[in-house]
């Protein structure tokens, strides 16, 4: 196997100093560095004496034109309507909302109070018909128990006889009309 490296270069040691800083730096050994010097002028076509890199600057400064170019054509074809169009959406949506409040919410507080109200007289309805319904109980057992007071005076009345006094009948009379009463 043939030894490539064959060949060497001289140069001062200040520029080694440099050499080494800037091997350092980049984390590769100075070899390594030095033959990826060498392709990136060759690839590059650059003059290492021209600091500036005019190529470069000129590069760099038709790319800016081109990316400029294109941002300002995406503004024109895209952000302005867009922007444009979120404007108009706002506006609507401020006028529904606008709406909402107005209208639909006045109505719901309208309709919450109608609500109440007629709560309100579900509540009283009910009340009547459980009085209601109290009161028929009521009558029930008044008719039961009138019912009961006329079949004990009926039952009396027929187990008097010619001979019974009048005392008896008015005593039975009396008695009949006080429970009539306590009803």
């Amino acid at each position: 196997m043939e030894d490539l490296n064959t060949k060497s270069v001289r140069y001062p040691a200040s520029v080694d100093a440099k050499f080494l800083t800037t091997a350092l730096k980049l984390g590769r050994p100075k070899r390594l560095l030095f033959i990826q010097m060498v392709d990136y002028f060759y690839k590059s076509k650059k003059d290492p004496l021209d600091l500036n890199d005019e190529i470069l600057k000129n590069t760099l400064l038709k790319s800016h034109k081109e990316y400029i170019g294109f941002i300002k054509t995406q503004e024109t074809e895209l952000l302005i309507p867009i922007k444009t169009d979120v404007r108009q959406m706002i506006t609507s949506q401020k006028t529904l909302i606008d709406f909402f409040n107005t209208h639909i919410i006045n109505h719901n507080t309208t309709l919450l109070g109608n609500q109440q109200k007629q709560i309100n007289k579900f509540l009283e309805l009910d009340e009547l018909i459980r009085l209601i319904h109290v009161r028929l109980d009521n009558k029930e057992k008044l008719k039961k128990e009138f019912v009961y007071i006329f079949e004990s005076y009926v039952k009396v009345r027929d187990s008097f006889g010619l001979m019974t006094s009048g005392k008896e009948k008015e005593e039975l009379i009396l008695k009949i009309n006080k429970q009539i009463s306590s009803l």
